[in-house]
């Protein structure tokens, strides 16, 4: 039995940020993976040299110390990339974030005056029920808006109505974007200002995709005496009187006993709760096992073509295919293509663990993505050359009409172990950002080292940039 000062369970963003903290402060702990890689959904796939980013990571952060760990982890390596995305709604391209010309030219001015003439309706009827996603949007863009961009993408991701997203969602996501705000970025669009995190104009992005950052990370980690070890499976947390004293964990089939002084989790909630040793309480447990997940796939498509579409990515709000969003890796950062007269893109489907379509035979995978490229006009199907499918568990917790609850007792029950703390998007089950999850894994060191942060504010509707604490609290804190 080995003990440690700090155990970290997942090497993911918030797990790999806690580690390096520790060790700039000559604290050594151990990272604990279960799987082959670091990074977690923020890694970089690879498959003959090509380059898949597992969803699009943009680097963009209003909170300094977590910019600037970035970049004094990847320096010169850490890109500035310019951003354009589109919108495809029913066979037309909307540019995201919207340009005015641009949306009436596709809507046409009577349907632009009709979601002008229903978001003013919003305004002056505006709902007082505002618990679902539905009811958030439509109080502040008005239905009709709601209906063209916003619905039919959502449920895509989600796999459920928009009426069973409860409306923290959106209030987390897109906190401040308003049909004020929308027109005036249509019309004067200002990259030097980019008060919305969904509306900037350009953003980093390290040059071999997000997984280097990470990758870097553990050689820093591993440099200044930290350890992490992959393929490292929890089996139990071990606790006494409000204390974790200990993990067992699994390793290439071989049980060890692991004690520590301090332990930062960012495995998911649901099995954290069915972990612990004694049980937690049936409450607990049932509460966990209530909480919900959505996972996706990505099928990787190599085209012999220099050039596809101008855009980062795609969004694919029409029905009529199941693709959910398109990638095009190479205008990410050209080094991710590692022939020049060839394409990659990257075919998003939101999808549960176990449905048809996450069980599809992979070559039967591929001949869907070709086709739907085609259908939608961007490719021709003859253009692929080649293709391979990434599954990811667990992408994305689920803010459906129970998970409050649930959260609640979870909550209760973990903050009563004096020496755990939860971080990353899984460890909290909430929708964070990169920037958020590694905010919080800071403060948990804060924490460790005898000050005093709630890390369930980060991230909250009054905390969603850098408003977590104020500017010269975070310098005191952070640096």
């Amino acid at each position: 039995m080995s003990h440690h000062h700090t155990i970290i369970i997942g090497a993911g963003p918030a797990g790999l940020t806690a580690a390096y903290e520790l060790v700039k402060k000559g604290i050594q702990s151990l990272v604990l993976e279960k799987s082959d890689y670091v990074g977690g959904i923020a890694r970089t796939e690879v498959y003959k040299g090509y380059r898949f980013d597992i969803g699009g990571h943009r680097f963009f952060t209003k909170v300094e110390a977590v910019n600037k760990l970035w970049v004094e982890i990847l320096g010169d390596d850490f890109l500035v990339r310019p951003r354009l995305s589109r919108i495809y709604y029913k066979g037309k391209f909307y540019y995201y974030p919207l340009q005015l010309f641009n949306v009436i030219g596709n809507l046409g001015l009577l349907e632009s005056f009709l979601i002008l003439l229903s978001y003013f309706k919003a305004q002056i009827r505006r709902s007082s029920e505002e618990e679902t996603f539905d009811q958030w949007v439509s109080n502040r863009f008005g239905k009709r808006l709601y209906l063209t961009f916003f619905k039919t993408y959502t449920e895509k991701v989600w796999g459920i109505p928009c009426n069973q997203i409860q409306a923290e969602w959106a209030a987390q996501r897109i906190k401040d974007l308003s049909f004020g705000t929308v027109v005036l970025n249509a019309l004067y669009r200002n990259k030097k200002n980019p008060e919305i995190k969904t509306l900037i104009s350009e953003f980093h992005y390290p040059v071999l995709g997000p997984g280097m950052m990470w990758e870097r990370c553990l050689e820093l980690i591993e440099q200044q005496g930290g350890t992490v070890r992959l393929n490292t499976e929890i089996v139990r947390l071990h606790h006494e009187e409000g204390r974790l004293t200990g993990v067992t964990a699994r390793q290439d089939g071989t049980l060890m006993e692991l004690t520590a002084d301090h332990v930062i989790s960012t495995m998911p909630l649901n099995e954290l709760c069915s972990r612990l040793e004694p049980p937690a309480p049936v409450e607990v447990q049932a509460a966990g096992a209530g909480l919900n997940y959505r996972d996706f796939l990505i099928v990787g498509l190599i085209l012999d073509r220099a050039e596809t579409f101008p855009d980062n990515w795609i969004y694919v709000h029409s029905p009529e295919v199941q693709v959910g969003r398109i990638q095009n890796f190479k205008n990410w950062s050209p080094a991710l293509v590692p022939d020049p007269a060839k394409t990659s893109l990257g075919m998003e489907y939101f999808c549960n663990e176990g449905e048809p379509l996450w069980t599809m035979d992979d070559d039967d995978l591929i001949e869907l993505a070709m086709g739907e490229l085609a259908a939608l006009g961007l490719a021709d199907r003859n253009d692929v050359v080649d293709g391979v499918i990434i599954r990811q568990p667990k992408a994305y917790p689920v803010y459906d009409p129970v998970y409050r609850e649930h959260l609640a007792v979870i909550q209760g029950y973990i903050n009563g172990f004096d020496n755990l703390q939860t971080v990353g998007r899984n460890g909290m089950h909430r929708y964070n950002n990169q920037d958020h999850s590694m905010l919080a894994a800071m403060l948990a060191v804060r924490n460790i080292l005898g000050e005093s942060h709630d890390l369930w504010e980060v991230n909250t509707e009054r905390s969603y940039y850098e408003e977590f604490m104020t500017e010269g609290a975070q310098k005191a804190a952070l640096e």
